[in-house]
C-alpha cells in the first residue's frame, strides 16, 4: 500500500493543536475592505477554530499531521 499524500494547500492553511483541534485563519479580510465596518474588519483579525461538521473532511486531507 503506497503512502498516503498530504494536501499541500490544506497544510498551508490549517495548523493542528497538541489538543488536536484545528486552527485556521478568517476569511473575507484580503480585499474590498472599504465597504466593510471597522468593527467587522477587526473582529476578522486573528485565527478560529475548524467547526465540527468540517473536522473529517479536514483529516482526510491531512493524514499525518
Amino acid at each position: 500500500m503506497p503512502k498516503m499524500k498530504t494536501k499541500k494547500s490544506a497544510a498551508k492553511r490549517f495548523l493542528v493543536r497538541a489538543s488536536g483541534s484545528i486552527k485556521r485563519s478568517q476569511a473575507f479580510k484580503r480585499h474590498i475592505l472599504t465597504k466593510k465596518t471597522t468593527k467587522n474588519k477587526r473582529q476578522l483579525r486573528g485565527t478560529t477554530h475548524i467547526h465540527s461538521s468540517n473536522i473529517a473532511s479536514v483529516n482526510a486531507m491531512l493524514p499525518y499531521l
